[in-house]
């Protein structure tokens, strides 16, 4: 049931976020100091940890989806398989979120 919830809350985030990476984005159109003054934002302490969520949220979608795709087509109905996959997704969208920001990390060293 928490998964089911998460999934339309991860939705609505995804909104939210997808805005603000469009404004960090399209600051780098209108101006120099509008892109430093969005990256400065960005950048920081605050920023990073929205990043972070939006990442998670993106990653919890997309797995949850992906098991609804599942069960649309019938499969993984018993009382187990729904424990099991909504803990594989909760697993796996922490997961998938640290190799993403492991990944930033990397970058930034060889940038």
């Amino acid at each position: 049931m928490a998964a089911s919830i998460l999934q339309r809350a991860t939705g609505i985030a995804l909104y939210g976020g997808t805005l603000l990476l469009t404004l960090w984005l399209a600051s780098a159109a209108w101006s120099e100091a509008a892109f430093g003054i969005m990256h400065g934002v960005m950048g920081s302490f605050f920023g990073v940890l929205i990043l972070v969520a939006y990442s998670w949220a993106l990653s919890f979608h997309l797995l949850n989806g992906i098991k609804f795709l599942f069960a649309d087509a019938g499969l993984g109905f018993d009382k187990t398989d729904i424990t099991r996959n909504a803990w594989a997704v909760f697993i796996g969208s922490g997961l998938l979120t640290a190799l993403i920001w492991i990944g930033v990390a990397l970058s930034k060293g060889t940038a």
